[in-house]
């Protein structure tokens, strides 16, 4: 009898989640950067909001104004058993103009730079590597995407999430005119994302 409680007990038990790890990334407009890694196998969950600043809880017209010291980043959820750290580094650089720190295309201002927030040592060390691997490269006559360490990431207002699934004809009158991908296919080529 009491084989059959702890058997029955076991079963009852909810199996273990896999575990998740976190990235984030700024790269100008965040609308343009979540696309690249939903379509990534194993990415499970990407959210657009503000990082970087000091002002807890701000709105897109505050971080617009420049004044919070947040940029526009994306939040990734991914599942490391299936995609690595480095991809997403990869997906990262081809993405965005890491020659600027300005802003990204047409985007001008502080909440609009591109920027690595690493969430742990290896992702730090990862990042590090990344970044002077691409500036030895000799793609880009400069890097000067800034790498520091992740904090407080405060979610857009739903308008923004998803924008490009949304809004799909506004996004890519946007993504288009902005310059976005004609650059990136003028240094990548096919392997920009």
């Amino acid at each position: 009898m009491l084989g059959r409680l702890v058997l029955l007990a076991l079963v009852a038990l909810p199996a273990a989640a896999a575990p998740t790890a976190v990235a984030t990334f700024a790269g100008g407009c965040f609308w343009c950067m979540e696309p690249p890694f939903d379509a990534l196998d194993g990415v499970l969950e990407t959210t657009v909001g503000y990082t970087g600043g000091e002002q807890p809880d701000p709105s897109y017209e505050q971080v617009s104004s420049g004044k919070t010291g947040h940029v526009e980043a994306v939040r990734i959820v991914y599942d490391p058993a299936r995609i690595d750290y480095r991809r997403l580094l990869e997906v990262f650089w081809r993405n965005i103009d890491p020659t600027r720190d300005d802003g990204q295309f047409c985007d001008r201002g502080s909440s609009y730079r591109a920027m690595i927030f690493y969430h742990d040592a290896r992702q730090k060390a990862l990042a590090e590597e990344s970044r002077a691997a691409l500036a030895a490269s000799g793609r880009f006559e400069r890097v000067v995407t800034p790498i520091r360490p992740a904090g407080p990431f405060y979610p857009a207002e739903e308008r923004h999430q998803d924008y490009y699934r949304k809004n799909p004809l506004r996004y890519a009158f946007y993504r288009k005119t902005c310059g976005r991908d004609r650059f990136l296919r003028e240094h990548w080529g096919e392997a920009a994302h």
